[in-house]
């Protein structure tokens, strides 16, 4: 069997299963997140690029350490990893070496991601900082239409964000504008991460109206472009836009709507991802809590 054909069926076993995780540490390297993972019920996980706050180049990974979490992967039916871009990275900055900086460092990520077939690639769209909206989210689809390419194998996906200050992606109308203005030769590889913290947190009560800021999204956006969700809850009330992250059913959001997000029925096939203020313990009770909630199709 092919490499390519191989990486379908598991991604197609893995699909019609709960897919959940959490944030690592890169610490011991690529296989080893992947038995981490494994140990604490999880089948999939999300992991920085490189040092979330600096400028500070990892190692670069190891050939060998990659292919062995391939392996794993497939082995164990799992959900290829969600890599996450550094904090650092601005593609709408004023600054032109921010943007450039930005840009050539996603692209080498990606380059690297593609030892890693069906892995996702996820980045904060960046502040405009007072540039206005419309030009920040310009030069958020300039810097994709420069660096992606044609028949790659990583999905990018833009993430919904809190709207602290000149955030972009504050509401679903900026990222359904960010969607459209990518080229039409590399849409295909371009979607959505949704985090629940973040929108929650936007203005939009999922709380109080799961289905309804669901339908909203799918109706403004469309769920088909959802690639991945950030599980988390909310330590602050709706509209806030101060972006805390809560652990699980503690927060503002709560567990009843946590529970209808992971069985909703246009939502329950993607991957989740826990960033959660948790060590890797209590990661392993949060994904144990979640599947003790989790219903049968």
């Amino acid at each position: 069997m092919r490499e390519t054909d191989r990486t379908a069926t598991a991604l197609n076993e893995a699909s019609s299963a709960f897919r959940i995780g959490c944030h690592l540490s890169t610490e011991g390297g690529y296989e080893a997140m992947g038995r981490r993972i494994l140990s604490i019920g999880g089948n999939t996980f999300q992991f920085f690029t490189k040092n979330p706050r600096g400028k500070t180049q990892t190692k670069a990974p190891d050939p060998e350490d990659v292919q062995a979490l391939c392996r794993l992967i497939e082995e164990n039916g799992m959900t290829p990893p969600l890599a996450h871009a550094p904090y650092t990275y601005n593609p709408c900055s004023a600054d032109e070496g921010v943007r450039q900086y930005s840009g050539d460092s996603m692209k080498k990520e990606l380059e690297f991601l593609e030892a890693i077939p069906g892995a996702l690639y996820n980045f904060h769209p960046g502040c405009h900082v007072g540039q206005g909206a419309e030009v920040g989210m310009q030069m958020v689809a300039d810097m994709l239409n420069r660096i992606l390419w044609k028949g790659m194998k990583t999905t990018v996906l833009i993430e919904t964000m809190a709207g602290k200050g000149t955030e972009l992606g504050r509401d679903f109308e900026e990222m359904r504008r960010m969607l459209d203005l990518i080229h039409p030769d590399v849409r295909e590889h371009v979607g959505v991460c949704l985090d629940t913290c973040h929108i929650q947190d936007a203005g939009y009560n999922l709380e109080k109206d799961t289905d309804g800021v669901i339908a909203e999204f799918d109706r403004t956006v469309g769920l088909e472009n959802i690639h991945a969700i950030h599980l988390n809850d909310s330590k602050n009330p709706c509209g806030t836009r101060k972006d805390r992250h809560d652990k699980i059913g503690e927060g503002y959001i709560g567990p009843d709507a946590i529970r209808r997000i992971i069985n909703h029925p246009r939502l329950r096939h993607l991957p989740f991802y826990l960033e959660t203020p948790n060590e890797l313990d209590g990661y392993a009770r949060e994904i144990a809590l979640l599947r003790s909630w989790r219903t049968e199709n």
